[in-house]
């Protein structure tokens, strides 16, 4: 009989590449964290602005209740 060596088996390793749909979630998560970030900045913005024309009315109003009380305070002409 003939001596037959037998090859070494053979060992195919597929690679895949996943991770499509967790790619995607995240970009999607992104996205939602980017626009909520908008939102937050937008409003804080808002409240800003509402103080700020809140203390400048203030401001004119001591400035008219000072105008008052420095017209009160002079003399009368008879």
């Amino acid at each position: 009989m003939a001596d037959r060596q037998e090859e070494p088996a053979r060992v195919t390793v597929v690679e895949k590449r996943g991770g499509g749909p967790t790619l995607l979630a995240l970009l999607l998560l992104v996205v939602v964290i980017a626009i909520a970030a908008m939102f937050l900045i937008g409003s804080e913005s808002r409240k800003n602005n509402a103080v700020e024309d809140a203390a400048r009315q203030v401001g004119q109003a001591a400035s008219d209740v000072g105008s008052a009380a420095t017209d009160a305070a002079r003399p009368k002409e008879q």
